[in-house]
C-alpha cells in the first residue's frame, strides 16, 4: 500500500506540476484574448442574463439560475474554507494574489465551456438535456477524438467519488463532531438520507434544492466575514500590500509559518484555485448543459458567473479574514486556519460560521457531484447505468464521513488534473467556434440596441 501511495504522489506531483499549471493559465490566457477581454467587459451582461433566467429561455430541463446555482453548488465546497488556508499556509499570503490571477483568466475558459455545453448538448433516451466535454468533445471534433471523452468521463466518474463525495462527507462530519460534539455516524447516516431524498428527483430537485440553499449560504458566510473585514478595517491595507508584495517576492520564515517560495506561492495559488473554481476541469458545463436556454453565448456569460463568484468573492473574503485577523503566521493550516481566524476575530461565534458553512457548502458539492458523476457513467453505460450510480453514491457519503481518506484525497486530486487535459485540448481546438458564436451574438445584440434607439 505505500508503494501505490509513493507512486500516486509522484503522479500527483506531475500531473499539478509547472506543466499543468501553464496549460490551464495559458488556455484561459489565449480565451481571454480571443475573446478580446469580453468576460471582464460583459460581468453586467452575465448578471443581467441571470436575473433573466430565473424563468426558461429555452429547451432544456431546468432554469439558466438554477444551472448556474447547481454548478456552484458544487465548486462552492471545502475549497473555499479549506483550500484558501491550505494555499496560505504553504504559499503565504501571495497564493492569494494567484488565486485571483486565476480567476480572471478562468472566467474566460468557463465561458468557454458553458457555450459549448449548449452549442453541443444532446438529448437521451429519457429526453434528458445531457452535456458537457464527452459531448462537445464527440459532436464538436467528430469520432477520431471520441477516446479523448471517453477518457474525461472516466475520469470524471471516479474523481467524483473522492473529491465530490467522500472527502466532502468526511469534512463535514469532522467539523460538526469538533463544533457540536456530533457522533460522525450520525452525521454520515443523516447526510445520506438527505442526499437520498434530492436525489430521487434528478437533476431537477437538486437544482431547485440549489436554487434555494446555494444563494443563502454563500450570503450569509460572505456576511460573517464581511462583519470581520469591517471589524478590522484598519488591518485591510496592510493585509492587501502584503498579499501583492509576497506574490513576486519569497515569503521569509515567521512564527509558525516556515517560509515559500516564489514557485510555490504561484503553484499553491493556482492549484487551490482551480480546485475551488474549477474552471477546466471541464465539471460545470455538465450542469450548464440542461440549461432551459436556446443561447449558447447567454448560457456561456452566466456559466462565467461561477468563478467571479466563487473565487473573487468568497475566497476573498476567506483569505482577507486570515489575513486582517493575523493568524496566517500560526503554523495551523487548511479548514483550521480559516476556523482559527474566524473564531480570533468574532470570539464565541466565528467558529460556528466556519463549521456551519463548511457543512453546508460540502453538503451543496456532494449534490452537485452527484450529477457530474451521473452524465459521466451515464454517458460511458447508457441510461440503465443511473440507478446503481445513485446508489452506490448515497452508500459511499457515511463510508466516508467514517474513515481516514489522506489516500483518497490524493487520488482524486490527481484524477481532476486528468479530467483538465481533454477538457483543455477541447477548448482549444473548438476556441475558433467560441470566437465565432461571441462575435455574432454581440453584433446581434447591438444592432438590436441600435434598432431600439
Amino acid at each position: 500500500m505505500e508503494l501505490i501511495e509513493h507512486w500516486v504522489g509522484v503522479v500527483n506531483g506531475v500531473v499539478w506540476g509547472p506543466a499543468m499549471l501553464v496549460l490551464i493559465l495559458g488556455t484561459g490566457l489565449f480565451l481571454l484574448l480571443g475573446l478580446r477581454f469580453m468576460p471582464w467587459l460583459r460581468l453586467g451582461y452575465g448578471f443581467r442574463m441571470l436575473w433573466a433566467g430565473r424563468r426558461a429561455k429555452g429547451e432544456g430541463d431546468i432554469t439558466p439560475f438554477n444551472a448556474l446555482m447547481t454548478s456552484l453548488s458544487a465548486t462552492v465546497g471545502t475549497g473555499n474554507i479549506a483550500g484558501v488556508g491550505t494555499a496560505i499556509a504553504i504559499g503565504g499570503p501571495g497564493a492569494l494574489f494567484w488565486m485571483w490571477c486565476t480567476a480572471l483568466v478562468g472566467m474566460a475558459t468557463k465561458y468557454a465551456e458553458g457555450v459549448l455545453a449548449v452549442r453541443y448538448r444532446e438529448v437521451d433516451a429519457r429526453g434528458s438535456h445531457v452535456g458537457g466535454p464527452m459531448y462537445y468533445i464527440k459532436n464538436g471534433l467528430g469520432g477520431r477524438w471520441v477516446w479523448l471523452g471517453t477518457a474525461f468521463a472516466i475520469f470524471g466518474a471516479m474523481a467524483g467519488f473522492g473529491i465530490g463525495n467522500m472527502v466532502q462527507a468526511n469534512s463535514v462530519a469532522d467539523a460538526l463532531q469538533t463544533k457540536f460534539a456530533l457522533p460522525k455516524v450520525w452525521v454520515g447516516g443523516a447526510m445520506a438520507l438527505l442526499v437520498a431524498l434530492v436525489l430521487i428527483g434528478g437533476i431537477r430537485w437538486i437544482a431547485r434544492v440549489a436554487g434555494k440553499l446555494v444563494p443563502f449560504m454563500a450570503l450569509a458566510y460572505v456576511g460573517g466575514g464581511l462583519v470581520v473585514l469591517g471589524l478590522n478595517l484598519e488591518a485591510l491595507p496592510q493585509a492587501l500590500s502584503e498579499i501583492v508584495r509576497q506574490a513576486f517576492a519569497p515569503t521569509a520564515a515567521v512564527g509558525g509559518f516556515a517560509g515559500a517560495s516564489l514557485m510555490m506561492a504561484i503553484q499553491m495559488g493556482v492549484a487551490r484555485g482551480i480546485f475551488s473554481n474549477e474552471a477546466g476541469l471541464g465539471s460545470a458545463p455538465i450542469a450548464h448543459a440542461a440549461a432551459e436556454n436556446d443561447s449558447p453565448v447567454e448560457q456561456g456569460t452566466i456559466a462565467m458567473l461561477g468563478t467571479f463568484i466563487d473565487t473573487l468573492v468568497i475566497c476573498t473574503v476567506t483569505g482577507l479574514v486570515i489575513m486582517v485577523s493575523g493568524v496566517w503566521t500560526s503554523g495551523e493550516t487548511g479548514a483550521g486556519l480559516s476556523t482559527l481566524a474566524f473564531a480570533s476575530a468574532l470570539p464565541g461565534v466565528g467558529g460556528y460560521v466556519v463549521a456551519l458553512g463548511l457543512a453546508l457548502f460540502a453538503f451543496t458539492t456532494i449534490l452537485g457531484w452527484s450529477v457530474y458523476g451521473e452524465r459521466c457513467v451515464e454517458y460511458l453505460f447508457g441510461v440503465r447505468a443511473i440507478l446503481p450510480f445513485r446508489l452506490l453514491w448515497v452508500a459511499a457519503i457515511p463510508v466516508g464521513a467514517l474513515v481516514q481518506l489522506e489516500f483518497v484525497w490524493l487520488v482524486a486530486d490527481t484524477l481532476n488534473a486528468l479530467m483538465a487535459v481533454p477538457n483543455l485540448i477541447a477548448l482549444l481546438l473548438l476556441s475558433p467556434v467560441v470566437f465565432a458564436l461571441t462575435r455574432a451574438h454581440f453584433e446581434s445584440v447591438r444592432g438590436v440596441a441600435e434598432e431600439a434607439a
